[in-house]
């Protein structure tokens, strides 16, 4: 499913996390100066050290560096001065989508780029906007991963090139209106095989269901469908063109969070797909698992994302506002809040990167089968932790904005709001909570 990140060489890039375009304290000029007392530029907060605190963006080369700063000037000037808007409106800005493609991010470790480096460019995102974020989560590290990991050679053929460069959209179409965290067990959209002569264009599928709270899913040209198999109960993928008759698709309205992103009710109804168009690689439920893990981990790199922006936001606010003749930091609790928050996402920030370290760590052999990387019970830790510490780290940032933070002129309400959808999203913290537990017992307590 970020503001500015000020990093290792951050300052080559406007400060998108500061209050410039976030509402009406953004006129202000009083900050605190080095000594305690009187006032300095709001320039000087930049010189302030930044939420990695400990620098953990020092890990990446010189190369990725470079284009993680590359990212933050396009989310500077193209995301951030709009990104309330869009939320505000429910909208969302497709015109950006060359725009982005033109970054060349999609499927990072496909063009050698560290797992360290992909989990910084989605929380650099979030940090900006959750919901651009989430779309290039959906579209890039769930649609298009599937076409490397799991498409055939002419699949990948026909799609995979417009779709990373933003061409074609796409969505993932998984969870179902009476089935989340049951769903692999529960499914009930499902798919039947059809003989066919080849001559009249060989078999096809005929897929029947409902799918909800699908990223993407209004205005997406592909989407990856799971159904269950009428013949033998397995779970297969496959590529539905988002124009079949048969597929309807409208708007789930009235979010609280991730307005910008377009989530859908899609009702498939003997919706015929081409044989040619199942997903090769897929075969069962196993095979969703091993793109859920790579997405929970992304999820998890959003909630650290979200904790910097509230950073960000909070201490910029907390050295601007005066209040009793004095600046908010100069309180003792406000000091306290920001440390709190410090805190949370500098442990967070640490967790992710030793996942990052792990996935480092995949390997193939000769049959086919990938081994080492994190297990699902650490990704499951790791979103869970990350998710908790957020929400946390939020609602003090909210409190420190006292009741501007309730209000979309200043971007924590946006914040605030948008971290109940990751806490929830990828699994929600008390599935994940139990799949770790079952892991440290060697006991489910899911079913």
């Amino acid at each position: 499913m970020m503001g500015d990140y000020n990093g290792s060489a951050a300052s080559e890039a406007p400060a998108a996390g500061s209050l410039d375009s976030a509402g009406p304290d953004a006129s202000g000029s009083s900050v605190l100066d080095s000594a305690g007392s009187g006032r300095a530029t709001r320039s000087s907060v930049a010189d302030l050290p930044n939420a990695d605190f400990f620098d953990f963006e020092s890990l990446l080369s010189v190369q990725e560096q470079r284009k993680l700063n590359e990212l933050r000037a396009f989310l500077a000037t193209e995301i951030a001065p709009y990104a309330g808007q869009w939320w505000e409106k429910a909208e969302f800005p497709d015109h950006i989508l060359p725009k982005l493609a033109a970054l060349r991010l999609s499927a990072p470790a496909q063009r050698g780029y560290t797992h360290l480096f992909a989990g910084l460019v989605i929380a650099e995102m979030t940090r900006v906007d959750t919901s651009i974020a989430t779309f290039f989560m959906v579209h890039h590290d769930l649609f298009v991963e599937s076409l490397y990991d799991f498409g055939s050679d002419a699949q990948q053929d026909r799609y995979l090139d417009d779709a990373s460069n933003l061409r074609t959209t796409g969505s993932f179409a998984l969870t179902e209106p009476e089935h989340g965290s049951d769903v692999a067990g529960g499914m009930e959209t499902s798919a039947r095989r059809v003989a066919r002569a080849e001559s009249d264009g060989g078999d096809y599928w005929v897929i029947n269901g409902a799918k909800r709270w699908i990223g993407n899913g209004t205005f997406c040209d592909y989407m990856l469908v799971w159904a269950k198999d009428e013949a033998d109960g397995s779970v297969r993928g496959f590529i539905v063109d988002a124009a079949l008759p048969g597929v309807s698709r409208s708007r789930i309205e009235h979010k609280i969070a991730l307005r910008t992103v377009q989530n859908a009710d899609i009702v498939f109804k003997d919706v015929e797909v081409a044989e040619a168009d199942r997903f090769a690689g897929i075969n069962s439920f196993a095979d969703t698992n091993h793109l859920l893990r790579g997405s929970r981990i992304m999820v998890a790199w959003q909630a650290v994302g979200q904790q910097l922006a509230a950073f960000d936001v909070a201490r910029q606010y907390a050295v601007e506002r005066m209040q009793f003749g004095k600046p908010l930091a100069k309180f003792q609790l406000i000091q306290q809040h920001l440390v709190d928050m410090l805190g949370n996402a500098v442990a967070s920030m640490g967790m992710m990167v030793r996942i990052a370290q792990l996935q480092e760590g995949i390997f193939t052999d000769a049959q086919g089968a990938r081994h080492g990387g994190a297990d699902m019970a650490q990704v499951a830790l790791a979103k869970a932790y990350c998710s908790a510490r957020m929400r946390e780290t939020v609602a003090l940032g909210r409190g420190i904005l006292g009741g501007n933070g309730i209000v979309t002129d200043y971007r924590m309400a946006k914040i605030f709001a948008d971290a109940e959808a990751i806490y929830t999203y990828e699994g929600s913290y008390e599935i994940n909570s139990l799949i770790v537990g079952r892991a440290v017992t060697g006991v489910s307590a899911i079913v």
